[in-house]
């Protein structure tokens, strides 16, 4: 059996998954990875079309300007993403989805149960293996969605969903105003991201961690989070 060591966990987005719809960001704030090929700048999870499905998406290399930047953005085969997901409530990954690319393709392990938990990972080659050719446009006409074994996947650039007013807050930081309008303005309008895209059954999570959530204590709650590791 083959494996690939990686260490050094380098950027973390993660959440507790109690809605149908979560996300998490990281633009600006990562200053040892900012603008590297491992810098993640969100993260979301949320029910898919089929509701008995959970999509996962990590994106990196955030907002990348249209044009040429965007052409030339590429995936990093030292760099290993990993979707980490809990299911005990003890914050540790239960079950980790790894996603790798290989000259014009990203290929996915899992979700199986980690070789290692923490900051170093081994490529869990025996798990079940998906792949997909990474798309080259940004329209849905040119993006390329793989399945297997009741899971669909997607490796490319998009236009990056991240929603910022940044001259407002600037603002109210300043002390100018007191507050955000009611209709913002994207500051980061028509700018992309590299994406990698996991959509899966629920079913193959597990049974979650009961009596976390207060208000709903029978209610199953997943942690997930995700990683860049870089191949050392």
């Amino acid at each position: 059996m083959n494996k690939t060591k990686l260490t050094f966990a380098i950027a973390f987005l993660g959440m507790l998954i109690t809605a149908p719809f979560l996300l998490a960001g990281d633009h600006f704030d990562a200053p040892a990875v900012s603008g590297t090929s491992s810098d993640l700048s969100s993260f979301y999870a949320f029910e898919g079309a089929n509701t008995n499905n959970l999509v996962l998406v990590a994106n990196l290399q955030g907002l990348l300007p249209s044009g040429v930047p965007t052409q030339i953005a590429q995936f990093d085969e030292d760099v290993l993403v990993e979707f980490n997901i809990d299911t005990t409530g003890d914050l540790i990954e239960d079950l980790v989805i790894q996603a790798t690319k290989r000259g014009d393709t990203m290929y996915f392990f899992g979700p199986v149960v980690p070789i290692s938990t923490g900051l170093q990972s081994e490529i869990a080659t025996f798990a079940t293996q998906s792949k997909v050719a990474i798309s080259s446009g940004t329209t849905d006409a040119e993006a390329i969605v793989a399945t297997n074994n009741g899971m669909q996947f997607f490796a490319g650039a998009r236009d990056d969903a991240f929603f910022f007013d940044l001259n407002r807050f600037n603002a109210i930081v300043s002390g100018e105003v007191t507050g955000f309008n009611e209709v913002g303005e994207d500051t980061f309008a028509g700018t992309n991201t590299l994406s990698i895209v996991v959509e899966l059954p629920k079913s193959m999570l597990g049974t979650g961690a009961i009596g976390i959530n207060p208000n709903a204590p029978t209610t199953p709650i997943y942690s997930i989070w995700v990683e860049t590791k870089r191949k050392q």
